[in-house]
């Protein structure tokens, strides 16, 4: 197989760029021999693979560049103090703005080790490859049936800071590095249907003159570099009691390489409305935003350079974070997004000339949940410094998951 060196372009040329080729001795009429080609809609379709990656790493959420420590002015004193008692939500927003003239610097790592697409283990994905023109029989009767493995692995290092413009307007950045790395590898057999007495009409050549009825075809790559930069800026409406009432708007710039799987290749725009309450050492919030998306390859066709829109997302969270300690806050969330119009993969059933059926899968576009338990904690390591750790706990299989 020749690979090109693009990540996204792994799957689509993992057989070569004519597809799955399988060698005949079989003479035609002119007495020339052939390469018989076996098509199948998991070549084309499973690019559709990379439409579920982006937009998975697009729901990912970032760390919260404006929790921590937040401030308000005391006109008794002159000074501004902190107005919360806990540090904060590390995956969701509260609506504290972190006060006039300061500034807040933050770094953060996250791994994804992808493992399932729609509950399907992308250790076997199953797909069935037919012979051209397959129903005239005969010899093109005869399926390669396919077990595909796909290992996805993704990290990222995250810069942000929040300044505060004034009382109750902040503005972030963040700025994403990522690494990412695909391994894919098709195991395929040839299922003799209708040359089960002349094995030399259909076989993987050796390269030494053996021939053979299974193949494997590897490819693999890494890429690394700047993700999608992210700019935001937060309002807070006027104080009514424990109650906080915020306003965010996420701006994402498509600074990622797409064609690396370093970024989704498209604009985007998150409005989010965040309530957040004050309650003691108990901090409840709850957000809800929609985030759309433009066009990008990823979301049309990565070979041939045609853009269409990324799926778009309805983002809802719910959570609380609990000041148990001065120096330590526990923090729970719910995290779940609706992920609108988007490929979804199906489970099929290939029904061979012979009777026999094999598992194959395909795409076809629908809305699906995704939900998300966050478990983490903040701890003040000292001064100013704040260490937060959080683990994501996928609630269900909907969509590209990750184990951890």
């Amino acid at each position: 197989p020749i690979s090109d060196p693009k990540l996204g372009m792994l799957i689509p040329t993992i057989y070569g760029p004519g597809g799955l080729i399988v060698d005949s001795l079989a003479v035609l009429p002119d007495g020339s021999t052939h390469a018989a080609h076996f098509d199948s809609a998991f070549q084309e379709e499973f690019t559709q693979f990379n439409v579920a990656l982006a937009t998975q790493l697009l729901t990912i959420p970032f760390p919260s560049p404006a929790s921590g420590y937040t401030y308000t002015f005391d006109e008794s004193l002159g000074v501004f103090t902190r107005s919360t008692q806990s540090f904060g939500p590390i995956l969701t927003e509260r609506a504290e703005t972190i006060g006039k003239g300061k500034v807040t610097f933050g770094f953060a790592y996250q791994r994804f080790r992808f493992d399932s697409i729609e509950g399907v283990p992308l250790s076997s994905v199953p797909a069935v490859f037919t012979h051209d023109d397959f129903e005239l029989g005969g010899g093109r009767g005869d399926i390669v049936n396919t077990v595909n493995n796909i290992e996805a692995d993704f990290s990222r290092f995250i810069a942000f800071f929040t300044y505060g413009i004034t009382d109750h307007l902040d503005v972030s950045a963040a700025v994403p590095i990522v690494d990412a790395s695909l391994r894919v590898t098709s195991s395929t057999q040839i299922v003799r249907v209708g040359t089960a007495s002349n094995p030399a009409i259909h076989f993987f050549g050796d390269g030494q003159g053996g021939l053979g009825d299974t193949r494997e075809f590897p490819a693999s790559g890494s890429a690394s570099g700047l993700g999608d930069v992210l700019l935001r800026l937060q309002g807070t409406a006027p104080r009514s009691g424990p109650t906080r009432l915020a306003f965010l708007a996420d701006v994402r710039f498509p600074t990622g390489d797409e064609e690396d799987l370093l970024g989704s290749g498209a604009w985007g725009v998150k409005p989010l409305v965040v309530l957040s309450w004050e309650l003691g050492r108990f901090s409840p919030h709850l957000n809800v935003g929609y985030q759309w998306n433009g066009e990008s390859v990823l979301g049309g066709n990565i070979a041939t350079g045609e853009k269409a829109d990324m799926p778009d997302q309805f983002l809802y969270a719910g959570g609380a974070d609990v000041g148990v300690h001065k120096n330590l806050t526990l923090v729970v969330d719910l995290i779940g997004q609706k992920v609108v119009d988007a490929p979804r993969l199906v489970r099929q059933t290939f029904t061979a000339a012979d009777g026999n059926t094999y598992d194959q899968v395909g795409f076809e576009r629908g809305s699906y949940y995704v939900n998300d338990l966050a478990v983490g904690a903040k701890v003040r390591a000292g001064g100013s410094l704040l260490l937060d750790v959080s683990v994501l706990i996928r609630l269900d299989d909907a969509g590209l998951r990750a184990s951890c």
